[in-house]
C-alpha cells in the first residue's frame, strides 16, 4: 500500500510504503512517478522505448525503497511523526524518565475520588528504556471500521482467550457499538478493553502501559496537564462540552511530543490491571502494572471531566475489560524493535 501525501515532509516526518519501507525523499517519489507514467504512455502507443522507461522506473524504485535512510531510535526526536501501513499518524516518544503519580494535587477533589488519588501516590520516578510510536489521535471511527471491514471480528487469532468468550457471548457481536457521535473522525467510542486489544493486535501494536500513556501525556517535566501545569478548559473538550469532538479539535492542548486528546474528549483504556496499591511498590523501570486483576485501568480524562479528572496522572477504575461506555476509547502503541 503507498501512502501519499501533497506536502512536503520535514527530515523527521517518515511515510510507509508497503509494510516495512519508508520513504522521506519527495522529489525521488515525483520523479520516479513521472518515469512510471511514461513508461505507461510509451507501451500504450506501441513505442518500444517505452519498456525501457518502465525498467528504469522500477530499478529507481527500487534502489530508493531500498536506500533510503531510515532513522535509528537514538537519532530520532520527540515528536517525530509518521504515517504506519494503516495510515494512522502516530508520533514518536523516546526513552526517558519522569515522576509518575503525585503526592499532592491544587485543584478541588471531588468527594467520590478519595480512592482515586489515593491511587495515585506515591509519586515515584520511572524509566522507560524502549522509545515507542504512539497514535496521535485517539482511535477514530474510520480507523475501527477499517478493522472491522478486514475481518476483525472474525479472525480469532486477533483475540486473547478471554476477548475472543467475550466476544462469543455477545450475540453473534459484529462490530463495535456506536454510542456517541458516529462521524467518521469522531474518536471510537464504547469499545470494551477486548475489542481495542484485538484492534491494537491488528495493527501490530498493543494497548499502552499506563506507563507509557502517562510519559506521553507528562513528558519528562512531569506536567500535571499534557499542555502545562496549570488547567485551562480551553485547550481541551473538557467540561461543558457535553458530547465528544473531532480528533485533534484542540490544538493548544497537546502533549509535549504532539499527541492530542490526552485531557479530554474521551477517556482511554491502558494495559494495566488495578491495583490501588501498586505505586507502593515503586517500580522503576518499564513498569507492566499487575499479572492479575478484575478492572482495568483508564486514562485522560473526557468530555465530562472537571479539573481533577483531567489531571494526566488521573487513574480511573470502575471497569471491567467487558465493559463498554460512551466516554471510553483508545489508541495504539507500536514498539520500536529492539537493535
Amino acid at each position: 500500500m503507498l501512502w501519499i501525501r501533497s506536502r512536503k515532509f520535514s527530515p523527521h516526518e517518515e511515510i510507509f510504503i508497503g509494510s516495512n519501507s519508508l520513504w522521506r525523499d519527495e522529489a525521488m517519489l515525483v520523479w520516479v512517478l513521472v518515469l512510471l507514467a511514461l513508461s505507461i504512455a510509451g507501451i500504450a502507443l506501441g513505442i518500444k522505448a517505452g519498456w525501457a522507461l518502465l525498467l528504469l522506473a522500477l530499478a529507481s524504485l527500487l534502489t530508493q525503497i531500498n536506500s533510503s535512510p531510515t532513522l535509528t531510535a537514538e537519532e530520532r526526536k520527540a515528536g517525530d511523526s509518521r504515517v504506519d501501513a494503516h495510515g494512522i499518524t502516530q508520533v514518536w516518544v523516546p526513552a526517558g524518565a519522569f515522576n509518575m503519580g503525585t503526592d499532592a494535587v491544587a485543584v478541588p477533589v471531588p468527594s467520590w475520588a478519595r480512592g482515586e488519588l489515593e491511587s495515585e501516590k506515591p509519586r515515584h520516578k520511572v524509566t522507560l528504556t524502549q522509545g515507542y510510536w504512539i497514535d496521535r489521535d485517539e482511535v477514530t471511527n474510520a480507523a475501527f471500521q477499517a478493522f472491522v471491514e478486514d475481518g476483525g471480528y472474525t479472525n480469532q487469532k486477533l483475540w486473547s482467550e478471554e476477548g475472543w468468550s467475550w466476544l462469543k457471548k455477545s450475540s453473534g457481536r459484529s462490530g463495535a457499538a456506536v454510542c456517541e457521535n458516529s462521524e467518521p473522525d469522531q474518536p471510537r467510542a464504547c469499545i470494551t478493553w477486548y475489542e481495542a486489544e484485538a484492534y491494537a493486535n491488528w495493527r501490530s501494536g498493543h494497548i499502552p502501559t499506563e506507563a507509557e500513556w502517562e510519559f506521553a501525556a507528562r513528558g519528562p517535566d512531569s506536567l500535571i496537564y499534557p499542555y502545562g501545569n496549570d488547567y485551562d478548559a480551553n485547550k481541551a473538550n473538557v467540561t461543558g462540552k457535553n458530547s465528544s469532538s473531532a480528533v485533534g479539535s484542540f490544538p493548544d492542548g497537546k502533549s509535549w511530543v504532539g499527541a492530542n486528546d490526552m485531557s479530554g474528549n474521551l477517556m482511554e483504556w491502558v494495559h494495566d490491571w488495578l491495583d490501588i496499591h501498586y505505586y507502593n511498590q515503586m517500580i522503576e523501570v518499564d513498569p507492566q502494572g499487575p499479572d492479575i486483576g478484575h478492572i482495568k485501568v483508564e486514562k485522560g480524562g473526557w468530555f465530562g471531566s472537571n479539573s481533577f479528572v483531567a489531571r494526566a496522572s488521573y487513574r480511573h477504575f470502575e471497569d471491567a475489560p467487558s465493559y463498554q461506555d460512551h466516554h471510553i476509547g483508545v489508541r495504539i502503541v507500536t514498539d520500536e524493535p529492539r537493535q
